[in-house]
């Protein structure tokens, strides 16, 4: 049976928030934005950081399971994925954001 699109219970779809929703604040070139807002370079820092995280849980659980630390070896692998993964994605926003700047480039004034 198909949920409802709003309310409680089993089968019921919640609607998706915005992380941009809350008290909007004046800029000052006039326009308004989110008060919790970051620019996008504090976004993107936080990425890479994240990524670096990652990269370096992966590795301490590769340590720790050749020292003998670690006694399950799923562990390692799920840290060692979610390193994978976390980079990868990187590399794609990586490769979206220059090509978006070629497009940009290429057009016409």
């Amino acid at each position: 049976m198909i949920g409802t699109l709003s309310g409680s219970g089993p089968g019921a779809v919640n609607p998706l928030s915005s992380p941009l929703s809350g008290p909007l604040t004046p800029t000052a070139a006039g326009g308004t934005t989110a008060g919790r807002e970051k620019s996008f370079t504090e976004t993107l820092a936080g990425m890479i950081d994240g990524v670096n995280e990652a990269q370096q849980r992966g590795d301490q659980a590769i340590e720790r399971l050749q020292s003998g630390g670690i006694e399950h070896l799923h562990e390692v692998m799920i840290a060692v994925e979610e390193a994978d993964i976390s980079l990868r994605m990187l590399v794609q926003m990586r490769n979206k954001a220059q090509t978006a700047y070629e497009e940009i480039m290429r057009m016409q004034i």
